[in-house]
């Protein structure tokens, strides 16, 4: 199968030869133009390049002609495709990274109020018989299913599930009765 790229060296027709020149020739000059405008932005950068490219094949405004400096009108087209899309992007509401949003909206506590919360906890933790103690390490804190906390503890998945029911359960009430809710 030969495939003919528009703008490749085996193109056939003069316009397609003359949009491969002018990227060759113009080419450097407007990627490193736009990138800077783009901040590094690599991939935005190859767009709009394809972009203006792409308007000058529209407008079969692939040479020099008449005294009309095509350079200059790239640049300007280039330098407009990046405005518009700065413009449409500050038209929309912010997007919130997946991670990030919690600490956007100012929800990130600081140390001492992590290691106060330890100390709650642990202080509830330790009101709890040593049966819900042990059955909420081996799961919770261990990040295992129930099936492998039984295995652990040696006991049936049934009597795991159970425990964890009642374990959280009395640590809810260990922990409101410490303040916490």
């Amino acid at each position: 199968m030969n495939v003919t790229v528009i703008g490749s060296a085996t193109a056939v027709s003069a316009d397609e030869r003359a949009l491969r020149d002018l990227f060759l020739e113009h080419g450097p000059a407007l990627h490193a133009y736009v990138l800077r405008m783009l901040g590094g932005d690599t991939h935005r950068t190859e767009d709009v390049i394809q972009e203006t490219l792409l308007r000058c094949w529209n407008k079969r405004n692939l040479k020099d002609r008449e005294g009309m400096a095509v350079r200059p009108w790239m640049f300007r087209v280039a330098r407009n495709l990046v405005i518009d899309a700065h413009r449409t992007k500050a038209a929309r509401p912010p997007e919130i990274g997946g991670a990030t949003w919690l600490t956007e909206l100012g929800a990130e506590g600081d140390d001492i109020d992590r290691m106060l919360s330890s100390i709650v906890l642990h202080d509830a933790l330790r009101a709890l018989t040593p049966a819900h103690r042990e059955v909420l390490e081996a799961t919770f804190f261990a990040d295992r299913t129930t099936q492998q906390a039984a295995t652990t503890l040696g006991v049936p998945q049934g009597t795991v599930k159970s425990r964890v029911y009642y374990a959280l359960r009395s640590l809810r009430t260990a922990l409101e009765e410490r303040g916490v809710h």
